[in-house]
């Protein structure tokens, strides 16, 4: 369950965004509806997903699902991980290449991946980490391998993917069902809420 519930009216304007999404997903869309509470966060985000990057020239689908399935492995974060993957054999996404995200197997090993590929998905992992840290050899290959426009689409659509990651992480939303029957995606595994032991980072002690 959520860490809260959505509240018990949600204003029209957001309800009928709401049924849109779940009627488009097919799924209840707890994140929509959880961010009912603040109207402004809601609409906001709601612009921010129909502007998502979905095919672009000379950034292929089957990229941005690598980038976005890579963010929400590295993120951590159950409901994005079975959401943004639930579509990975339509884009010819392999079980090795899936098992690369999850940090499984080297990228050396999946001669499937191509460089813009293994490159894209580097900068995903780079600039999900906190800190952020971005490898010279990692900025200097997307600059060569992307160009500016194309920069741009790789770099918004990881920042997008780790603002739902982030938002729907806060709120505690567990998968949705996307991708109930693919085991390997090993949702269980991935979790954010951690006991005190697991946890032990000082910042209590401040």
């Amino acid at each position: 369950m959520p860490y809260i519930n959505p509240p018990h009216r949600i204003p029209l304007l957001l309800r009928i965004g709401v049924r849109i999404a779940e009627k488009v997903t097919g799924k209840r869309m707890e994140p929509a509806r959880i961010l009912s509470w603040y109207p402004k966060a809601a609409i906001g985000a709601g612009v921010l997903e129909s502007l998502v990057a979905h095919k672009e020239p000379g950034v292929p689908r089957r990229l941005l699902q690598l980038i976005r399935m890579q963010v929400s492995f590295s993120a951590s974060c159950p409901f994005c991980i079975d959401m943004n993957s639930s579509e990975f054999s339509m884009h010819g996404i392999t079980r090795e290449e899936i098992e690369v995200l999850q940090g499984k197997r080297r990228m050396t090993e999946v001669e499937s991946l191509t460089e813009r590929e293994r490159t894209a998905l580097k900068f995903a992992g780079e600039l999900t980490a906190t800190p952020i840290s971005i490898r010279p050899d990692t900025l200097e290959k997307m600059k060569t391998l992307f160009d500016e426009r194309q920069y741009v689409i790789v770099a918004s659509t990881i920042a997008q993917v780790n603002f739902w990651t982030r938002c729907i992480q806060s709120f505690g939303i567990p998968p949705a069902g996307f991708s109930e029957t693919c085991d390997y995606l090993e949702l269980d595994k991935y979790r954010t809420l951690k006991s005190r032991q697991e946890n032990n980072t000082g910042l209590d002690e401040c």
